[in-house]
């Protein structure tokens, strides 16, 4: 079937509607194309229904907790009914608590805060920087960084080694990624968590990537904790979560002290003040709530359930496995990986062009082709220079970062996709590479402020 076909058969449309889904982008080539957003893994579109959803409540928004006018408690249950939505999407535990964040960076760094002294923190240098960086942020907490392993097993193994080898035996907390922001690939969760366990370790689940593509139950995986971010889970404005074990967010000092944290506040007679803060979610969440927010990942949640993630993942597989045969017949594609060909992921997937800087080649499938995607290291940059280790760039095209005085400039593209994605966005992207592969670039480009531009002069 020609892509021209694809486009004009309904019944390849996406399953839920998102914004933007019409939007035209013009072509320095001239014309326009609707516009191809294969860029999810750093923000999703919203999905349509969380729009409608946050418009109409939006007349009725108010501030939350103590508030006696209608619209304040309205706005309040609102609040509290989405944070029950989302305890319910991630299967928590009775005992466990949903704070509310601004993103899973925001989440992990809270996370961080909170962990007692001396803990030691095991995290796999294939982490996105949201999860490798915020333990640093503690002189009393220290850090073991672990390896990138080539096979889920050889993650679990390594995993199990290092717990196994700590000293002194004390409070300890493993992080992982569900699923690869470069590779897309899935992470043993489970296994990672038993061994995790059996050794008398914690574990935090970076499901940023995960959560929409897949169903993160808390209670099934044994996990400890889990973050994610609104904006990946087709939901704007600004707001994540952090699910699971209440015990050290209790003991923890307040993440922010304020307003909404505090229970009492009394002034002593020597001139202080007493604070007495709450040991719920809220302990963590001084100030003003994003409520909508909030409400749209709730809304999100309940759109995801009720479509049914098996059907999402039998559909999105569909998409992943036209993606990989189109690339496989690009002998100039490679397509990086840490666990194989085989691996089961999710809808995102990088790869590097033979004679190709990725910043030139994402800028070409942009200008000429009206399809969105990324290019460079994906806040993952260990885990990238570790796939690119060997891989030949060169330096001097346009759009290459500057590299460190005797490194290569590396840089990879990132296609990914989601519940929103036309099977023609998919099927447009191949056509674009294996005509930009065969033909090279219809325009000149050139750099400007480090990205790669046409040139419109």
């Amino acid at each position: 079937m020609s892509v021209a076909a694809v486009a004009a058969d309904r019944s390849v449309c996406a399953p839920l509607p998102v914004l933007g889904r019409d939007v035209r982008v013009p072509l320095v080539t001239g014309g326009e194309v609707d516009y191809a957003a294969l860029d999810y893994a750093a923000s999703a579109p919203a999905l349509q229904r969380v729009w409608d959803d946050v418009a109409a409540y939006a007349p009725y928004y108010g501030s939350v907790h103590r508030g006696a006018g209608y619209l304040s408690q309205l706005s309040t249950d609102l609040f509290e009914n989405s944070r029950r939505t989302i305890a319910e999407f991630l299967g928590c535990r009775a005992d466990d608590q949903v704070v509310f964040t601004r993103s899973t960076t925001d989440s992990l760094n809270l996370l961080a805060a909170a962990l007692p002294q001396g803990t030691r923190v095991f995290v796999f240098e294939t982490e996105h920087h949201a999860s490798l960086l915020p333990w640093e942020q503690r002189a009393d907490v220290a850090v073991t960084y672990l390896n990138a392993p080539r096979t889920p097993q050889q993650a679990v193994d390594t995993l199990e080694k290092a717990l196994a080898e700590r000293e002194p035996y004390g409070p300890a907390l493993v992080c992982v990624t569900g699923a690869s922001n470069v590779t897309g690939e899935l992470w043993p969760v489970r296994e990672l968590a038993a061994a995790a366990h059996a050794h008398g370790a914690r574990i935090v689940l970076d499901a940023a990537q995960l959560v929409p593509h897949h169903p993160v139950d808390l209670a099934e995986l044994d996990a400890d904790w889990v973050a994610f971010s609104g904006h990946k889970l087709y939901a704007p404005f600004g707001a994540g979560v952090l699910a699971g074990r209440a015990d050290w967010l209790q003991d923890a000092a307040p993440y922010l002290a304020g307003g909404g944290a505090s229970r009492k506040v009394s002034r002593r007679t020597d001139g202080g003040v007493d604070i007495e803060w709450h040991t719920t979610a809220a302990r963590h969440e001084a100030g003003s709530p994003n409520v909508i927010g909030a409400y749209a990942i709730a809304s999100a949640c309940q759109a995801l359930t009720e479509a049914g993630f098996p059907a999402l993942i039998a559909r999105e597989q569909q998409l992943i496995d036209r993606l990989r045969a189109g690339l496989a017949e690009v002998p100039e594609v490679q397509v990086l990986s840490l666990f194989g060909a085989d691996a089961a992921r999710v809808g995102v997937l990088s790869f590097v062009v033979e004679g190709w800087n990725s910043s030139h080649f994402a800028a070409a499938l942009s200008a000429e082709y009206g399809i969105g995607v990324r290019d460079g290291l994906f806040c993952a940059h260990p885990l990238v220079r570790t796939l690119l280790g060997t891989d030949p760039q060169d330096p001097g095209e346009c759009g290459a970062p500057e590299a460190a005085p005797g490194e290569r400039s590396l840089n990879a593209i990132r296609v990914s996709f989601g519940v929103g994605t036309p099977e023609e966005h998919v099927e447009r992207f191949v056509t674009a590479v294996k005509e930009l592969v065969a033909h090279g670039a219809r325009w000149n480009y050139r750099t400007e402020d480090g990205r790669c531009v046409p040139d419109r002069a």
